[in-house]
């Protein structure tokens, strides 16, 4: 019987030991998140930092156009998550789940939030 104790004692020390340990951290997961959601990256079109970036420069029907998707670095979390739920203008649909919006717009913050501590 004590043995079987032990063996449970160790089996429940190396289970929470296991919690601990994580394969990527949340930055990393963001970072990788932000550069390949699915197939291609928010970077494509809002820059490295979510500063925006111009696409395209042309004219149509004689009118000069620009396609230059917006700077998402600014935004608060909720205009974030409005604005990931909505279908907007030139946007791929990406169907990401609460907890990817989250980690996307933590890499867009990410040196706010190290500034906080």
């Amino acid at each position: 019987m004590k043995r079987l104790s032990a063996f449970a004692a160790l089996f429940l020390l190396f289970d929470s030991l296991q919690a601990e340990v994580s394969f990527i951290t949340e930055a990393e997961y963001a970072s990788q998140l932000y550069h390949s959601p699915r197939g291609i990256g928010c970077h494509k079109c809002h820059g490295d930092q979510g500063e925006g970036r111009l696409i395209a420069s042309y004219k149509d029907k004689g009118e000069d156009k620009v396609f230059h998707p917006p700077a998402i670095n600014q935004i608060g979390y909720d205009a974030f998550v409005d604005a990931m739920k909505k279908r907007q203008k030139g946007m791929p649909r990406y169907f990401l789940t609460a907890n990817e919006i989250k980690a996307l717009f933590f890499y867009l913050h990410q040196k706010e939030s190290d500034n906080a501590h």
